[in-house]
């Protein structure tokens, strides 16, 4: 099974035609290195209508996806095609409209500068797979629980899991269409990562609670943390780790097609 690598650019670029350059060397460096590989690329939301518009004009360019980096969680009773009074959101319709395939939810920055709780993911998540697109979930410890040990980080992520994805096995949604991305909050944009070996044993505790507590056997579970050209091999080597999610490594060309280089 192909590897997914997911580019989440957060808020970059500045304007629209510096996402359409970025967008195209993305493609140009995955053309040159041949990767084989899912390819996901999650831009801010006023970018996605144009990007998809590009992708859509070349049919050649299979393995390139297009993700939002979140989404809201209901729709007015008044108006259940996915409109309501909630300014500043976006609905699930909306994008499944667009055309776009992917939501990424409960990234640790929604959690630390949004206050979304794992009620709010909950919701999100069921929102999400009712409308038939695919969530990125991601889980992960922050710096406090990581330094009381393995045993206490499993608890925490357990939890995570359990509270994020509540009610989701009952209502027998899509839940094939779920990708976690194991993303240790202290990592996030240190400038440092985890281990591999250590992604990987927690990578493993997660699927194992995916199938025990939700009876998810093929679950596709990624490492996000400070990924870039210098480290990504040493996670998708395991065969356990279906991929990345890579962030600010994204941005720069040199970088992409160096990470693009180490998968084949």
């Amino acid at each position: 099974m192909k590897k997914i690598i997911i580019f989440n650019w957060k808020m970059n670029p500045n304007s629209l035609k510096e996402a359409e350059r970025l967008f195209t060397q993305t493609q140009i460096c995955a053309d040159k290195t041949q990767i084989n590989a899912d390819i996901i690329i999650a831009p801010p939301f006023v970018y996605l209508e144009p990007l998809l518009k590009s992708l859509n004009s070349k049919s050649y360019i299979l393995n390139f996806k297009l993700c939002a980096q979140d989404v809201f969680w209901s729709a007015s009773r008044r108006t259940p095609a996915g409109g309501g009074a909630y300014t500043g959101e976006i609905s699930v319709k909306m994008l499944k409209n667009l055309g776009v395939e992917y939501v990424i939810i409960g990234h640790s920055e929604r959690r630390k500068y949004f206050g979304e709780t794992d009620e709010i993911i909950n919701k999100k998540i069921k929102a999400v797979f009712k409308t038939g697109l695919k969530v990125v979930l991601c889980v992960g410890e922050n710096l406090k629980i990581r330094k009381k040990g393995k045993k206490t980080i499993e608890i925490f992520i357990k939890n995570q899991l359990q509270k994020d994805l509540k009610g989701i096995k009952n209502l027998k949604l899509k839940i094939k269409n779920l990708v976690v991305a194991y993303e240790p909050v202290w990592a996030i944009g240190a400038g440092h990562s985890d281990t591999s070996q250590d992604a990987l044993e927690i990578i493993k505790f997660i699927k194992r609670t995916l199938y025990s507590k939700f009876y998810i056997l093929n679950s596709r579970v990624l490492y996000g943390g400070s990924v870039d050209s210098k480290n990504i091999k040493d996670f998708i080597q395991h065969k356990e780790i279906d991929g990345v999610l890579v962030g600010g490594a994204s941005l720069r060309k040199n970088e992409i097609i160096r990470i693009f280089a180490q998968i084949r």
